[in-house]
């Protein structure tokens, strides 16, 4: 049985150029780039804790990283402000017969 996955926005702030390459990096491998440094990532919880672990191994203490639980009426939500095609919606993984 698959996994039920959450958008997520995560953004983070990396003091050293090396670091933020590297996570820069990694978030590409999970989602797609809003921003610089910025992210949106559709993830289970066992990919979110992963995520944060690979990237507990690049990030120092000086640095900031938020990661954000987006509801589905959010990400619908967001075209509305945002530039057409910067932020598309997923479609359902189901249908209902």
């Amino acid at each position: 049985m698959a996994e039920l996955k959450h958008d997520y926005l995560i953004c983070y702030d990396i003091r050293c150029p090396k670091r933020w390459r590297r996570a820069y990096k990694l978030l590409k491998g999970y989602g797609g780039s809003v921003q610089l440094s910025i992210f949106r990532a559709s993830l289970s919880q066992r990919d979110r804790e992963k995520l944060r672990w690979e990237l507990a191994k690049i990030l120092k203490p000086e640095d900031d990283l938020l990661i954000v639980g987006l509801c589905h009426r959010c990400c619908e939500r967001v075209p509305l402000y945002n530039r057409e095609g910067v932020w598309e919606t997923a479609q359902p993984s189901f249908r209902m017969i």
